[in-house]
C-alpha cells in the first residue's frame, strides 16, 4: 500500500518514470541496467535493511551520486545514524505528505545541481578541511564540494588529525562534525577560536547531533553555523557562501 501511494503522488508530482521493487537485491539490479535519478526506499526491506542499500550503493562508483530518500517511522537515532552517516538528502518520517515527498525530490534535485550562490573562480581558489570520522559521510560532503568546484579539499578524520592539519596549512573554510573519536567537533572549534594561528577561519558544523545543550555549547564556542544530517545540498551551498562572507 506504501509503494501504491508513493508511486501516486510521484506520478502526481510529474516523475516521467517510476520503477518498484520490493527487495533491496532487486532493486540493485534494477540500477545497474537503468541508473535512477533518485532511489526511494524504506528501512525495512525484505531481505536488507534501508541502511544496507544505501551502503552498497555507495560503494558502487557507478551509483554513488545518485541521492537517496528514506522513509520511515523509525525515531531511534542508533537505527537512522547509519542512514544520516551515509549521505542521504532526506530522511522523510511517516506518516508525510505528498508536500513533504515535493521537498525531498527537489533537495535530490539540488544536490545534483552544482549550481551555487557564488563565484565560480572564487570558489575554484577555496581551500576546505574536511573532518568527520565517517569515511561515507566525508565521501559525500566531499562531492558536493567538488560538483561546486571547490579547489582544494583536505580531509581529517577527527579533530586532533584536524588540529595537525591546520598548524602547517592554510584554509579558507573549515567543515566538521560534532560526534567524534579522539577529539570531538565542538572541542575543534575551542581550540581553532582559542589556541589556532587561523583563529578567524569559518567552521560550519554538520552534525546529526540533536541535544541542544550540546549544540549551544558550540555555538558559544564560535561556531560560525550548524546544519543537520542529512542536509539540503542548498542550506549548504547558502551556509558556505555566508560564512565565507561574515
Amino acid at each position: 500500500m506504501q509503494s501504491q501511494l508513493i508511486r501516486r503522488m510521484l506520478e502526481h508530482l510529474g516523475a516521467g518514470r517510476v520503477v518498484h521493487r520490493e527487495r533491496g537485491d532487486d532493486a540493485l539490479a534494477a540500477m545497474g541496467e537503468i541508473r535512477p535519478s533518485v532511489v526511494i526506499s524504506s528501512l525495512y526491506l525484505p531481505d536488507m535493511p534501508g541502511t544496507e542499500l544505501v551502503r552498497m550503493m555507495r560503494d558502487d562508483p557507478d551509483l554513488e551520486r545518485v541521492p537517496f530518500v528514506l522513509i520511515s517511522s523509525e525515531t531511534r537515532p542508533q537505527m537512522l545514524e547509519p542512514v544520516r552517516q551515509s549521505g542521504a538528502c532526506c530522511i522523510v518520517s511517516k506518516p508525510f505528505s505528498e508536500a513533504q515527498l515535493a521537498r525531498a525530490l527537489q533537495n535530490a534535485i539540488d544536490l545534483l545541481s552544482p549550481e551555487a550562490p557564488f563565484d565560480p573562480e572564487e570558489v575554484e581558489n577555496l581551500r576546505v578541511l574536511l573532518v568527520d570520522d565517517s569515511h561515507a559521510s566525508r565521501r559525500h560532503i566531499r562531492r558536493l564540494l567538488e560538483e561546486m568546484g571547490v579547489g582544494e579539499i583536505i580531509e581529517a578524520e577527527n579533530g586532533r588529525e584536524a588540529v595537525t592539519r591546520l598548524a602547517d596549512t592554510m584554509v579558507d573554510l573549515v567543515l566538521t562534525d560534532y560526534n567524534m573519536p579522539e577529539m570531538d567537533g565542538q572541542a575543534l572549534v575551542e581550540y581553532i577560536r582559542t589556541q589556532s594561528w587561523q583563529a578567524s577561519v569559518p567552521i560550519l558544523m554538520i552534525t546529526s547531533e540533536h541535544d541542544q545543550g550540546r549544540l549551544a555549547a558550540v555555538e558559544k564556542a564560535g561556531v560560525s553555523a550548524i546544519c543537520d544530517k542529512p542536509f539540503e545540498a542548498r542550506s549548504i551551498r547558502q551556509l558556505i557562501a555566508q560564512a565565507l562572507v561574515a
